[in-house]
């Protein structure tokens, strides 16, 4: 049976033009949407960072109505291959304040609802009144710092550098419909909900899409160089369902003000929604992506996860827990002009295991005839 991905992409996608990425039975394949009608062009463009630096979007076979799905034995995967994934953090008001609990309560959840309180009263209209590395906030951590509140989450919340890290390796990413991992060694974790913005080799944003950045707070929590661990692991990165390019009708403006809706059911009939308003952001989603490229250089290109506004606290099984994942928990963050990215969750241990790395890639090409297509 074809699957169906039309409820994966948003509205107006007839209007938009899309660029994703399916498992076909020969192996990765790129896909464009385009007036609605989807077409493999791996052909033209093997791999989606070669079709991104040379501007190749066009072309191909067709494969039909994109409300038709794809064809049988085709399975969507993460919209990116040879990108670098980097990832921006504590780039909203909140996202920083829950940080600066998870820091002082250690990883416990069971602290974070007595520190939060305190928190936000003493620190959180500050950090939402000012630009981060003016003058303002200069004059706001000497204030926080004589009153014992300073933190190294709030040096980059209002600091003049942005929190960027590596979140995931090359073609770790796993795609919409797919399981989503959290280690199993993790009792205090939750989705993170994003925007990515899709950039090519200069740092030209192209395109976004929608990500999640799967966090485990109780490590980051016990300390900020444990991040690695509570970034990344196994299937705790997912991105899609498709990049939407750029054009007269959907801008980087569409992106300042989006809304990203995330909802979570749980396997006991749990359900918690949220929201992440760009409109909030600290930074300028094109500052973050400066402050990415910096004195570097991603000769394939990357994309950058933008950060969340998103930070659950309903408690889930007992009062002043907090929330966590479980497993089967369904996840699906959408905005309306991007589309929806949906996954289950599972332990990473227990994840399928990432077997197409760079050299497995390459090979496959080859193995087709259209490695000069990379």
């Amino acid at each position: 049976m074809a699957i169906n991905i039309l409820d994966s992409l948003p509205p107006d996608y007839a209007d938009g033009q899309f660029l994703g990425r399916a498992e076909s039975p020969a192996g990765p394949s790129v896909l464009s949407i385009r007036r609605g009608v989807l077409f493999d062009i791996t052909e033209n463009a093997a791999s989606m960072s070669g079709a991104i630096q040379r501007r190749q979007f066009d072309g191909g076979l067709e494969l039909g109505p994109a409300e038709n799905g794809l064809p049988d034995g085709w399975t969507l995967l993460s919209p990116i291959d040879l990108q670098c994934i980097k990832a921006s953090g504590v780039t909203f008001a909140l996202s920083a304040i829950e940080r600066v609990i998870e820091e002082r309560a250690r990883g416990d959840a069971a602290k974070a609802a007595e520190i939060r309180a305190q928190l936000e009263e003493k620190v959180g209209s500050g950090i939402r009144s000012v630009v981060p590395g003016s003058n303002e906030a200069v004059q706001l951590k000497a204030a926080l710092i004589e009153e014992g509140m300073w933190s190294q989450y709030l040096e980059v919340a209002i600091g003049p550098d942005a929190e960027i890290f590596s979140k995931s390796p090359v073609l770790s990413s796993v795609g919409h419909g797919a399981q989503i991992g959290v280690r199993s060694d993790s009792s205090w974790n939750n989705p993170e909900p994003e925007v990515v913005l899709v950039c090519d080799s200069k740092g030209e944003v192209i395109g976004a899409t929608l990500g999640n950045d799967v966090n485990l707070r109780d490590f980051e929590g016990r300390s900020a160089l444990l991040l690695s661990k509570a970034k990344d692991n196994t299937a705790s990165c997912s991105i899609g369902p498709f990049i939407r390019l750029f054009d007269d009708g959907f801008t980087i403006d569409d992106v300042r003000s989006a809304s990203v809706e995330l909802s979570i059911e749980g396997p006991e009939g749990y359900r918690l929604e949220g929201k992440n308003d760009m409109a909030q952001i600290s930074r300028d989603p094109l500052d973050l992506v400066e402050q990415c490229l910096s004195e570097h250089h991603y000769p394939d290109g990357f994309v950058l996860f933008c950060g969340t506004l998103f930070a659950p606290t309903q408690d889930r099984d007992k009062p002043g827990a907090g929330f966590t994942h479980k497993v089967g928990d369904e996840v699906t963050i959408s905005s309306r002009r991007i589309g929806t990215l949906r996954n289950n969750v599972t332990l990473s241990c227990d994840a399928p295991a990432w077997q197409m790395g760079i050299a497995a890639f390459v090979r496959n090409l080859a193995e087709r005839g259209i490695i000069d297509k990379i």
